[in-house]
């Protein structure tokens, strides 16, 4: 499956972005863990689900810190503009409720 895209941030640039049917398929995951090392961004995403004792990571997405940067601006402006067509997106199992899974950042103060 060929399908162009215009990647967000390349004014004037025009690549040619081929999507494969596997990857148009996408992958579910409902847990990301994120790791750094000096050169790299590293996220797996994870699938877990209900009364399973384990995961298994479903894809790794390794990228320089710059990227990433770039990435957290340009899912800020999308999940901005998605409230503002459908509404205030609610986060269940936020760091009120205890809950230890899903995206969020490792605990740092240990």
């Amino acid at each position: 499956m060929n399908q162009p895209q215009q990647p967000q941030g390349a004014p004037g640039q025009r690549i040619n972005i081929e999507l494969g049917e596997k990857e148009a398929e996408g992958i579910y995951a409902n847990l990301a863990m994120i790791a750094h090392s000096a050169n790299e961004i590293i996220i797996d995403f994870a699938r877990v689900m209900p009364g399973s004792p384990k995961s298994r990571v479903q894809a790794r997405i390794i990228m320089t810190p710059a990227h990433a940067k770039m990435l957290q601006g340009a899912l800020s402006d999308n999940l901005k503009k998605f409230e503002a067509q459908f509404g205030d997106i609610k986060v269940q199992g936020g760091k009120d409720s205890g809950s230890k899974i899903g995206f969020e950042a490792p605990d740092q103060t240990g």
